[in-house]
């Protein structure tokens, strides 16, 4: 297990996300201070940490919505922090993004918001639709293309949004927060989802989640963001078994192990 500092490389071959140095703050808050973090081609990595850590900044960084104040970030070698609006357009539709609440539109059915990223993928004609049912199966939701979002449950919304996600087989998948809100049966058919789909797909995967049991269990490795740092980085039995008072007192849930000065 690697402690924050150096870049903590993937354990083999390149790095297909690259994070160096990288600071962003807003106002007088600092939420990110020097993170670096390296995911490899095909790999998954689940990043933990407290609410407001900056986890969902991190993710908005790989995807190019927002820049960096300082440091860079690379996508398969594409620098991205500071990446022109031509590269940037030709970038994201190989990227999927599964937003925290879904992020579908409620003016269009399930099937339409799926034909938008297709449409961006450059997908058309016959094939537009094939594609969409098979996203649609991918996530055991088959034959809802023509609902509404507004007509499905908390984990069906999920469920679509994972499909929108990966209807254009992105070459990366970044998950902010998807087991948010929904219950431990639901979260554990939407962790057998996302393994589901990282065999089938094999993107290169950042996880950002509070959800342990989820990470642990999808997640090649598991990354620790604390103040605006990476805290430590590891498989998930390393994580698991750290002597960091830190990544113990968030694995266990030990208030009494958290710093003094944190609230």
């Amino acid at each position: 297990m690697s402690a924050g500092g150096a870049v903590a490389e993937s354990p083999g071959g390149r790095a297909g996300i690259r994070l160096e140095g990288v600071r962003k703050g807003f106002g007088d808050l600092q939420v990110l201070d020097g993170f670096d973090l390296a995911v490899d081609e095909a790999e998954t990595v689940a990043v933990i940490g407290r609410s407001g850590s900056g986890k969902s900044v991190l993710l908005k960084h790989v995807a190019g919505l927002i820049r960096p104040d300082e440091g860079e970030v690379w996508v398969e070698g594409e620098r991205v922090s500071h990446a022109s609006d031509e590269a940037m357009e030709e970038l994201r539709p190989r990227i999927g993004y599964v937003f925290q609440f879904a992020g579908l539109f409620d003016s269009m059915s399930v099937g339409e918001n799926i034909r938008m990223a297709l449409r961006k993928r450059g997908v058309t004609g016959a094939e537009v639709e094939r594609w969409v049912e098979r996203s649609l199966e991918l996530v055991d939701l088959a034959g809802q293309a023509e609902r509404s979002p507004a007509e499905l449950s908390g984990g069906m919304r999920k469920r679509a949004g994972l499909a929108r996600a990966v209807a254009g087989r992105p070459d990366y998948l970044l998950y902010d927060e998807p087991t948010t809100g929904l219950d431990p049966v639901t979260t554990s058919l939407i962790g057998q989802l996302i393994i589901r789909l990282k065999e089938e797909i094999g993107a290169t995967s950042i996880l950002v989640t509070h959800d342990l049991a989820s990470a642990f269990r999808v997640a090649d490795r598991v990354a620790m963001l604390y103040r605006g740092r990476l805290r430590a980085v590891g498989t998930p039995e390393e994580m698991k078994a750290s002597d960091d008072p830190v990544v113990r007192a968030f694995v266990e849930g030990r208030v009494d192990l958290w710093p003094d000065d944190e609230e």
